[in-house]
């Protein structure tokens, strides 16, 4: 009776990380090109990608980085796992975020395992 109301409320905090929020960043393209916010925030995101080391915690990245640009969790293999998406590249100036502008940060068990299209292709 003991492990199943543990499983239970496991997968129910669990449940709460699945809902793979998305955020797009700005709305305003005239604000967001003419003071060179994208080129401070990438260059930020960048310096920050230069100082996570494999091991690193989910909080000790968001503390470091700060909110994520998206996210994804999900359960694979019993383990947790979420992406975080941090905009480091400009691909197209049209004001908004989009995936393909932002390196990928990887966690599992809530240790890093890695970061850049190479982890995110291997999960």
């Amino acid at each position: 009776m003991k492990n199943n109301i543990l499983s239970l409320a496991f997968f129910g905090i669990a449940s709460i990380g699945l809902t793979g929020c998305v955020i797009n960043v700005g709305d305003g393209e005239s604000d967001w090109d003419n003071n060179g916010a994208w080129e401070k925030i990438q260059e930020s995101n960048r310096d920050g990608l230069s100082r996570i080391s494999l091991g690193m915690s989910k909080e000790q990245v968001t503390t470091l980085m700060g909110t994520a640009d998206f996210n994804e969790a999900y359960i694979q293999q019993d383990k947790e796992v979420h992406v975080l998406f941090y905009r480091t590249q400009r691909v197209k100036g049209d004001g908004k975020t989009t995936k393909d502008e932002c390196t990928p940060v990887v966690i599992s068990n809530n240790a890093v395992v890695g970061w850049g299209e190479k982890a995110y292709t291997k999960i």
